[in-house]
């Protein structure tokens, strides 16, 4: 793998995600019909430098806000939901050797991430009590070194991954992230995700039998949770980035079959209105779907700007303000998304159901990508905040 180039500022991301996310659009549907894995796609992000622009400046990176990174996400999944989510966990897990990564696994992992270095995801587990309730296990040898010994599902992005960070608790309880190379030996990832929706996304099984792991790639993921901390709001930013960018892209493929494909109902034509588009019921209800979308991308561009916020001045009050900002534009985003992916069939009518065209994977991907976590508890907390003034908890759905 060559070198990436290292972009230098917000801008340039923004650039380099938008021109993207034009060449991703055009084989989605293909890619999802087909359940083909986006391996020159992923190639592609990673060559492009744009999986770096969240490594700290001190460190050599270009240090992008939350509102430059959200809408790199929006962006991507506009085009392709399945495509953005690869991604997500990687950029969660560059946050969490920033906070918790001493000096030097610093300077080795920003280094790696910099080189194009992809991290995936094993946290996730099946068959446990609760999603928090984590079984994989990080045993410490008498050489300070450690063994890792546990299954983990839904993990997306593990397959295209060059490190793949695990979350494990030691014999104490507590919870680390320990780093591991996709070719460790003990690690088996397993191709099995089946979804529904979100078919590229190679969410699998990674399987960890007796994996041995170096004590400089362990991190202690328990500490971010002792104080005012952005773990949960950072991540949930991005899965409601990536909400919005489904709703954006159906409503635009909508919009693009009516105008082009969709004929109009005899009815409107007895009217007067000689195509769909010009269609006043239709038009009322673009209208709707419009205003659905415009929410989610304030609310979005709303919570990245309270996440920035919150890093410059970290509290607890700051940081309780930033995770009710991304609850309520993850609310929002998950509604527009799947209304507008099912919507899109009610406007376009009788063709759009053809499954040739492809366009029921936005309601697919949205239906799937908005399972991630229930957002009724997102509306709990906040409020729970709004009437009583209760800081939502700490932990990293949130």
């Amino acid at each position: 793998m060559s070198t990436p180039p290292v972009i230098t500022g917000d801008a340039e991301a923004l650039a380099v995600a938008g021109e993207l996310a034009a060449d991703f659009r055009k084989g989605a549907a293909e890619r999802d019909a087909l359940r083909r894995l986006p391996h020159p796609e992923v190639e592609r992000l990673s060559a492009s430098g744009l999986l770096g622009v969240t490594v700290p400046a001190g460190f050599g990176g270009a240090d992008v806000r939350a509102h430059t990174l959200a809408e790199i996400f929006r962006l991507l999944a506009a085009a392709d939901a399945s495509l953005a989510q690869i991604p997500q966990s990687h950029f969660v897990y560059v946050d969490v050797v920033r906070r918790q990564g001493t000096h030097a696994q610093q300077r080795f992992f920003f280094g790696e991430v910099l080189r194009g270095k992809r991290f995936g995801n094993a946290e996730s587990e099946a068959g446990t009590d609760h999603v928090r309730d984590i079984r994989t296990r990080l045993e410490r040898r008498p050489d300070g070194s450690y063994l890792l010994d546990g299954v983990k599902h839904y993990s997306t992005g593990a397959l295209f991954a060059h490190w793949i960070p695990v979350l494990a608790r030691a014999a104490d309880g507590d919870l680390h992230v320990a780093f591991v190379p996709r070719d460790a030996p003990g690690l088996t990832v397993v191709d099995d995700w089946d979804g529904m929706g979100q078919r590229t996304t190679a969410s699998g099984t990674v399987r960890l039998a007796s994996v041995p792991v170096p004590a400089d790639r362990v991190v202690p993921h328990h500490l971010t949770f002792r104080g005012p901390q952005l773990h949960g709001a950072s991540a949930q930013l991005l899965h409601a980035a990536i909400d919005t960018g489904i709703a954006s892209g159906a409503l635009a493929e909508a919009v693009e079959f009516v105008r082009t494909r969709s004929r109009p109902w005899f009815e409107s034509v007895e009217e007067g209105h000689r195509t769909a588009a010009d269609d006043p019921l239709l038009i009322q209800r673009f209208g709707e779907l419009s205003i659905r979308v415009r929410a989610a991308e304030a609310l979005l561009a709303a919570a990245a700007r309270s996440v920035d916020a919150a890093r410059a001045g970290l509290t607890d009050d700051s940081a309780a303000d930033a995770s009710l900002a991304v609850a309520a534009a993850r609310v929002t985003a998950a509604e527009a998304a799947v209304e507008v992916g099912s919507a899109l069939f009610e406007v376009a009518g009788t063709r759009a159901a053809l499954d040739s065209l492809g366009l029921h994977r936005h309601w697919r991907d949205a239906r799937t990508h908005t399972l991630h976590d229930p957002v009724r508890w997102k509306v709990q907390h906040i409020g729970r905040h709004t009437l009583n003034g209760t800081r939502p908890p700490r932990h990293g759905l949130l």
